[in-house]
């Protein structure tokens, strides 16, 4: 069983940053590909960066150039940077690995 736990989450302005991480409870996760995916309320669960077993990084159009996914096997944790937020970016954001999934943490982007 693994368990993924998110954290970095809160309420910023505009044009700041935040940085999430997922920090998994078993060292398993080096040989998995991993995601993060957001939801915004009334919308579906998209995915947002992943990033594979080699480092091989994809994003979605809409946050390309804004946000960076890496990963640090030695410590089991997934990581991302998200920088110049928008108000768009305002929604849950989750971890996945295979088909485990986190329990979310929030992200508001407002002045």
């Amino acid at each position: 069983q693994v368990q993924l736990v998110e954290s970095g989450g809160g309420l910023v302005q505009p044009g700041g940053s935040l940085r999430l991480s997922c920090a998994a409870s078993s060292n398993i996760f080096i040989f998995y590909n991993m995601a993060w995916y957001r939801q915004a309320p009334g919308n579906q669960r998209e995915l947002v960066a992943t990033i594979t077993k080699g480092g091989s990084t994809l994003y979605a159009d809409s946050v390309k150039g804004r946000f960076t996914i890496s990963r640090d096997n030695t410590n089991s944790t997934v990581y991302l940077q998200m920088n110049t937020l928008k108000p768009d970016d305002t929604a849950v954001y989750y971890c996945n690995v295979d088909k485990w999934w986190g329990q979310g943490t929030q992200v508001t982007v407002s002045s």
